[in-house]
């Protein structure tokens, strides 16, 4: 190609090298690329605080001072028993294990051998509760039948197999033992009395359900409101998985 026919060619900016015009296109700005900001690290989720963690169970069962939990459930013989027909008594619940090693010892010759009779007779009522899961120990019908003949109770024994009325009341430990007032508190919540190692916490026995009815029926406030209750777990039904 001759030098006038390039000189020919640069006038009329036509003349590419390597894909780009040259000439009158060179001369224009080139376009910036946006710059690219990195993505946000993802950040770790928060573990919630004490502060703000969901109640447990524990924290949203039955507390002293406070309504006492409705139930209604069945006893061995199929009799309907509700919590609500016995409005304006003082009633006394007994979670209840036939096969409990300390619940037979305290039926056998405890507190629990005549407790119940005594204060039945002071017009209160008395009413045990098994929330053994169905094929768990102390379960059946039969065994707490068998039970309340063994040891002469004049209470019933009612089935809450789901456990939900052990679960509102917070029952850990058979037996355990509730106080309801007269307006339908829960007055006392705890173990039946202060034998939980053998021998007596403190140097004397107490016997605390028989301390607090009397208390109640005094018109005094519970002076020993809630203690620890002792012997076998509830055997509450397995989780559905």
């Amino acid at each position: 190609m001759s030098s006038k026919t390039l000189f020919a060619l640069f006038a009329a900016g036509t003349l590419c090298v390597s894909g780009v015009a040259l000439g009158q296109n060179d001369t224009q700005p080139k376009k910036e690329q946006p710059k690219t900001t990195p993505a946000p690290k993802a950040q770790p989720k928060e573990t919630p605080s004490k502060e703000t963690k969901p109640a447990t169970k524990d924290e949203a069962a039955a507390k002293i001072g406070e309504k006492a939990p409705a139930f209604t459930l069945t006893d061995t013989d199929g009799k309907t028993v509700k919590l609500a027909d016995f409005k304006g008594k003082v009633v006394v619940l007994e979670w209840f294990n036939p096969e409990c090693p300390v619940v037979k010892g305290q039926h056998d010759g405890g507190c629990l051998k005549d407790c119940a009779a005594k204060a039945t007779k002071d017009g209160v009522v008395w009413l045990a509760i098994n929330s053994g899961g169905p094929g768990m120990e102390g379960n059946g019908v039969e065994k707490n039948k068998k039970a309340i003949a063994d040891w002469k109770m004049e209470h019933p024994v009612l089935i809450d197999e789901d456990g939900s009325v052990g679960r509102a009341y917070g029952s850990k430990n058979t037996p355990t033992m509730y106080i309801i007032d007269a307006k339908g508190m829960l007055a006392y919540h705890g173990a039946i009395d202060n034998m939980a190692n053998g021998k007596p916490e403190g140097g004397a026995p107490i016997n605390y359900v028989e301390k607090a009815l009397a208390e109640i029926k005094e018109g005094k406030p519970v002076s020993v409101a809630e203690t620890k209750a002792y012997g076998c777990g509830v055997k509450y039904a397995k989780p559905k998985s």
